[in-house]
């Protein structure tokens, strides 16, 4: 039997273990082993507040007989107010579980705790840089609306310079599902860095670049929408300004919804603060509550297989 080592950015994964991820969301969705990790504990560190992820993964666990530990906002209310670097905190706390959830403040936090872990790692957002278990849940709920994940044509919309969610789905989509093509819409101090855009063209995957989101619209199958990262602008506050102005001309709402296709979906990672109407909600086309629910199921499988073996 084998076992995931931990999860720590979207490029780790072959495509075999991808489908091996979706098969097992798809059996913890259905008819999840309720003592399957009993006597396990997962330890949550987070440095950044968080609720859905850190909810969703403390339920994947409950779920399955396990046990939780931890701290929320841990940069504010934990011994990192004291000064104590995470490498230790994570030494300490390879002691408390046996596996550790991890959201921090700085791109690369996940890489640098794995480095001094005992026990597997989950990266659970690291700064501007990767959110590889929310990408999983994105993937999972675009294959169950369309059967597959290629042929399509995917809208990501908004602040996607700081979004760490959009970054992580594109290694993902370039790797594993090349056959599709991706629309970036955002205001032009926030487009998709570059980094992101050689791995596409590495991998042959189609991508334009626009400010339009009612000129795509009428086009795609998959609109991402995401908001404004509000908190990586402290330092540049007429950027933000900027930003947040211009944004305005990216919010989905009732007209929005005219220029859709019938078949096309909405996501969004959430928190959802404007850029998607709340009159948006009842209409079929919306599946961001979906998309997060998904994420128990998800991360149900990813536990699973690093606690257990698959």
């Amino acid at each position: 039997m084998k076992k995931l080592n931990g999860v720590i950015r979207a490029q780790q994964f072959s495509t075999k273990t991808v489908e091996e991820i979706f098969s097992i969301t798809e059996w913890m969705e259905n008819s999840p082993p309720a003592d399957l990790l009993k006597g396990k504990v997962m330890v949550t560190l987070f440095y950044e507040p968080s609720t859905r992820t850190r909810l969703s993964f403390e339920s994947a666990m409950n779920r399955l007989g396990g046990r939780v530990i931890g701290t929320e906002n841990a940069k504010d209310f934990s011994s990192k107010a004291k000064g104590e670097s995470l490498e230790d905190m994570v030494r300490v706390a390879s002691d408390y579980g046996h596996i550790i959830v991890l959201r921090y403040h700085k791109k690369g936090g996940a890489k640098r705790a794995q480095n001094f872990s005992r026990i597997p790692i989950i990266n659970a957002g690291d700064g501007v840089g990767q959110h590889p278990t929310q990408a999983l849940l994105d993937l999972y709920t675009i294959k169950k609306r369309f059967g597959k994940i290629k042929g399509l044509k995917i809208a990501m919309v908004g602040d996607l310079a700081n979004g760490r969610t959009v970054r992580s789905l594109c290694y993902f989509l370039a790797k594993h599902f090349p056959g599709n093509k991706i629309f970036f819409v955002s205001p032009k101090k926030t487009r998709m860095k570059n980094d992101i855009k050689r791995y596409l063209d590495r991998y042959g995957v189609k991508w334009t670049e626009t400010d339009n989101l009612a000129q795509v619209l009428p086009e795609v199958d998959v609109i991402y929408q995401t908001r404004v990262q509000k908190e990586r602008f402290k330092d540049k506050q007429s950027v933000y300004k900027q930003v947040e102005r211009e944004s305005r001309e990216l919010i989905i709402n009732k007209e929005s919804l005219i220029l859709m296709k019938e078949s096309a979906i909405i996501m969004h990672p959430l928190p959802r603060i404007t850029e998607i109407s709340y009159d948006v909600d009842d209409d079929k086309r919306a599946v961001y509550f979906e998309q997060a629910r998904n994420g128990i199921f998800v991360r149900m499988a990813l536990l699973k297989m690093i606690l257990v073996g698959y």
